[in-house]
């Protein structure tokens, strides 16, 4: 099998609270690219629309810009900044630190509906 899509062609474009997400489906992922701007937390823009205390989402991520900070249901805390791959669990709360954009790669199972 060989697939490739166009983030310039993305399935869904949603802007959220301070940020804004794009997703491309392809076969058996689904590939998110999310702008999340000075200010954005997903506890306070997120949450209320995802009606949970803190994201449910399991993320599969690369920090391309900027810096964010995750933090745990179970109190467990990361700096993640560009350049920076990580995995998280379901189960947490993130925001921007400072005031330099975030662009975040996401390659998760059901991205598309993140903030829905």
């Amino acid at each position: 099998m060989l697939a490739v899509r166009s983030i310039n062609e993305a399935d869904e474009s949603r802007d959220i609270p301070h940020g804004h997400l794009d997703v491309v489906s392809l076969e058996g992922v689904d590939f998110g690219v999310a702008r999340f701007e000075p200010g954005w937390r997903w506890s306070t823009d997120v949450g209320p629309i995802a009606g949970t205390d803190s994201c449910q989402f399991h993320h599969n991520g690369y920090v391309a810009q900027g810096h964010m900070h995750i933090r745990m249901d179970d109190g467990e805390e990361k700096d993640l900044k560009a350049g920076d791959v990580f995995v998280c669990d379901p189960g947490h709360d993130a925001w921007v630190v400072g005031d330099e954009t975030a662009l975040v790669f996401d390659f998760a199972g059901n991205i598309h509906d993140y903030a829905k």
